[in-house]
């Protein structure tokens, strides 16, 4: 059993798609597609099966007032979205599923508890278009 914490900016800065003319729009969208993630079991960055328990985004910036789907906790940063992501790391470490957190970010991987497994956004963005294709799931 796994949560799952993004760094939205950070996914979403990952696809050169024009996500800098609409950020909270891509955000958005991206939030949508991640909604189907939890429940499901994905084949882990490591080719290893992982069932997602709960996923958790952290926006920041324009993007922080973007609506959350149903079934997705938000953490909506204040200022730093890594202050918010390593906060949030910290605290769900403590819990009793594994923390596997998705970031590119080398500086923020540095911050976050030694229990935290840690996979790209390229990963991510597989999986989550994995699970949209009807062929798929």
């Amino acid at each position: 059993m796994t949560v799952l914490l993004v760094d939205v900016a950070n996914t979403v800065g990952s696809r050169p798609d024009g996500w800098w003319r609409d950020r909270a729009g891509a955000t958005a969208r991206l939030l949508e597609q991640l909604a189907a993630l939890p429940g499901r079991e994905l084949a882990g960055p490591d080719g290893e099966p992982v069932t997602v328990t709960a996923l958790v985004a952290v926006v920041e910036g324009q993007a922080r007032d973007v609506e959350a789907p149903a079934g997705l906790r938000v953490v909506r940063a204040p200022g730093s979205g890594d202050d918010a992501l390593a906060e949030t790391a910290a605290d769900l470490a403590d819990g009793d599923d594994d923390l596997l957190v998705v970031t590119a970010d080398r500086g923020l991987r540095d911050r976050l508890p030694a229990v935290a497994r840690i996979a790209g956004p390229g990963w991510l963005l597989a999986a989550a278009d994995r699970a949209a294709d009807p062929a798929e799931g």
